[in-house]
């Protein structure tokens, strides 16, 4: 039972830091063209230097604000599995799984982006950025819960390789 609650967080990780890859790139893409007027890679650097007194360039925004991006999507897809896991619901659920990252996107709105310095709803980076994190949000989805259904199948013979 521990194993297949291990294995199922290793899914969860796994496939957050793929949908967080493609959240971030596509926030930091849609930055450089001027359709977002920002890029989670950026705001996560920043964030991390101004809460380390580091001071900042492009250079260090970007080393800083990718692991720390990946991370955070890593740990919020274990959290998913690890939770459903735990409480006996189907990890696998498309609604679950939908209703998990509303609650992802809500967090960002209300708690990340303030905490970051974006203001509330991210007001001070621009009046659609709630829209903009909604989009990052579907294409979060849209991976993350891929990633479960192709990750997933293979753990038995995942397990059984490193045994």
């Amino acid at each position: 039972m521990l194993t297949m609650f291990v294995m199922q967080g290793l899914t969860g990780f796994l496939a957050g830091v793929a949908a967080g890859i493609v959240m971030g790139v596509v926030s930091d893409i849609a930055a450089r063209l001027r359709l977002f007027r920002s890029s989670l890679f950026v705001i996560d650097g920043n964030f991390l230097l101004r809460s380390l007194g580091i001071q900042s360039n492009p250079h260090a925004v970007y080393l800083a604000g990718i692991p720390v991006h990946l991370a955070t999507s890593g740990v919020f897809g274990a959290f998913y599995t690890a939770g459903t896991s735990l409480a006996g619901l189907q990890t696998f659920s498309t609604w679950l799984t939908a209703l998990y990252v509303l609650l992802l996107w809500l967090a960002m709105l209300f708690i990340a982006l303030p905490m970051a310095g974006q203001g509330f709803l991210g007001g001070k980076a621009g009046r659609s950025t709630w829209l903009e994190q909604l989009v990052l949000h579907i294409a979060f989805f849209a991976v993350y819960y891929g990633m479960l259904q192709v990750i997933y199948p293979a753990l038995p013979a995942f397990s059984q390789a490193i045994r």
